[in-house]
């Protein structure tokens, strides 16, 4: 099994492996020629991040700055929107439902490092996957933690630090982000 099949299956693997070098250098690459296109260019700007990430649906729009690991472990719903200085490290794959709105300063985070110093100390890293439903709307400076899924029609409330999941159709805050209360179905 190769260091990239380990960093997506949620095994350990090597950070500094050529190939995963080579993956994040070709996304760095592709991040930069995006932030140079001019905004009112968008066709130009979805045609990159339809190469950068592994999947994306119908429209969406993302601000610059937009910083990622990888990009090919992304996968972007129909009318997603993320707002200023979004960063995704996806180390593991990142599914953002359809509708999802994304305040500035989000940042979402596969990475994850063992506990124990002289394991950490190896270099050795592991990542979980992160799921965000549709209709979901993310708050300003909201940080998503490895392995989370935040459900359909969820709000998380600026400032948030998600560490485990939030079900769907409910307002969650705080830190660490909490349920607030529910959201009531108006459909």
């Amino acid at each position: 099994m190769t260091e990239k099949e380990k960093m997506i299956h949620g095994l350990p693997y090597d950070p500094l492996d050529k190939e995963l070098i080579a993956g994040r250098l070709k996304a760095r690459k592709l991040v930069r020629e995006i932030a140079e296109i001019p905004m009112d260019k968008e066709r130009q700007r979805r045609h990159l991040f339809k190469e950068l990430f592994g999947k994306t649906e119908g429209r969406f729009y993302i601000e610059n700055p937009f910083i990622c690991d990888y990009g090919y472990n992304i996968h972007w719903g129909e009318n997603a929107y993320a707002n200023f200085g979004c960063i995704i490290l996806d180390a593991a794959p990142v599914h953002i439902g359809k509708n999802v709105m994304m305040a500035p300063g989000v940042k979402i985070l596969t990475a994850t490092h063992p506990l124990e110093y002289q394991a950490r100390n190896s270099g050795i890293e592991s990542a979980k996957p992160i799921h965000i439903g549709d209709n979901v709307w993310i708050g300003g400076g909201v940080i998503i933690n490895p392995g989370v899924t935040i459900g359909n029609n969820a709000v998380i409330g600026s400032g948030s630090v998600v560490v485990k999941d939030i079900p769907k159709n409910v307002v969650a805050a705080g830190n660490p982000c909490k349920i607030i209360r529910s959201i009531e179905n108006q459909a």
